[in-house]
């Protein structure tokens, strides 16, 4: 297969909580070794099983405010009163190598993400098949309270109101056909001419004997 240079691309997947898109974001890093995963900075405390570093790099709210201020961060929220942010210069270096991002951010982070990088960027939005669903999904996770699940169901509407603002949206009621999705728009989305920086010095090189 000819090997053409390319510039990486910045793939954000956003749903509101309990629709699947960290159980579909694990299985594209897993299958795929171009992608990797954006690590933020984020204020809250672990959860169980989150590692730092791996999962998020845990910072104090002054630590945060020194990044925000500095703008070493790419996008940055709030959500339920925790900060979270992308730090820039991680990404910018994958980039430039041809590697790809993947982000697990909201709607704000990526209206952010669009200004900054707006070329780069391929947004796909996860949609639960229906609000039961959500809701079961939701208190089978285990990891919330019934109070901060009631929060979460109230704020999905508003997170699912931004749908119109991605490229693609998956309705997660199969994962595995999300999945497949998933993997299509991203082999579709690498062959965009724009990201194949080589593709100019290869038909130089093609046409020069013609």
């Amino acid at each position: 297969m000819t090997d053409i240079a390319r510039r990486g691309l910045l793939l954000v997947m956003s749903s509101p909580s309990g629709a699947g898109k960290t159980t579909l974001s694990r299985r594209l890093l897993a299958a795929d070794p171009s992608i990797a995963m954006s690590v933020s900075v984020t204020t809250r405390a672990p959860r169980p099983g989150e590692v730092n570093g791996r999962d998020y790099h845990f910072i104090t709210q002054e630590d945060f405010a020194r990044l925000r201020d500095r703008g070493d961060l790419l996008e940055y929220a709030e959500v339920f009163g925790n900060f979270y942010g992308t730090p820039k210069r991680p990404v910018m270096e994958a980039l430039q190598a041809g590697r790809d991002v993947l982000f697990d951010i909201d709607w704000q982070g990526t209206q952010q993400l669009a200004q900054a990088m707006e070329e780069d960027l391929v947004r796909i939005f996860i949609l639960p098949p229906s609000a039961e669903e959500l809701r079961e999904r939701l208190i089978g996770r285990a990891q919330d309270s019934a109070s901060t699940v009631a929060r979460r169901m109230a704020k999905a509407a508003d997170e699912i109101s931004h749908w119109p603002e991605y490229d693609y949206v998956i309705v997660n009621d199969d994962i595995d056909a999300s999945d497949a999705e998933i993997t299509a728009i991203l082999r579709a989305e690498r062959l965009r001419r724009r990201r194949r920086v080589g593709l100019t010095q290869f038909v130089r090189e093609l046409t020069k004997n013609l």
